[in-house]
């Protein structure tokens, strides 16, 4: 899995991206341009949310879902930014709300 480390990269994504809400993660999405078709990931948890446990915890679960969604997808630059309750709730939510966003944004198909 090829992720995003360039802060000047997650800027411009943050700024230009489109953002999917969901109640546990916003998804940050930017489609790739055309000499580089291969698609990237970034997960982010934020100091203010959590402490290092719960930021680590954040990030091994949005790592899941990505995997299991088969991502990173082909042609879009995406950033995982977790929210304080990603961690209250079972998995399967997490999945299913973020399944659903990518869906709705025609990223995975049916």
């Amino acid at each position: 899995m090829e992720t995003i480390k360039s802060k000047e990269e997650i800027n411009n994504l943050f700024t230009s991206g489109k953002r999917l809400r969901t109640p546990y993660l916003t998804l940050i999405v930017l489609p790739v341009k055309e000499h580089d078709l291969q698609g990237r990931v970034a997960f982010i948890a934020g100091k203010k949310n959590g402490n290092a446990v719960w930021r680590n915890k954040a990030k091994r679960r949005m790592r899941a879902v990505c995997q299991t969604l088969h991502g990173p997808w082909e042609a879009y630059n995406v950033v995982f930014l977790a929210k304080t309750n990603i961690c209250e709730v079972t998995y399967s939510k997490v999945l299913t709300a973020c399944e659903d966003a990518l869906r709705n944004a025609k990223i995975i198909k049916d």
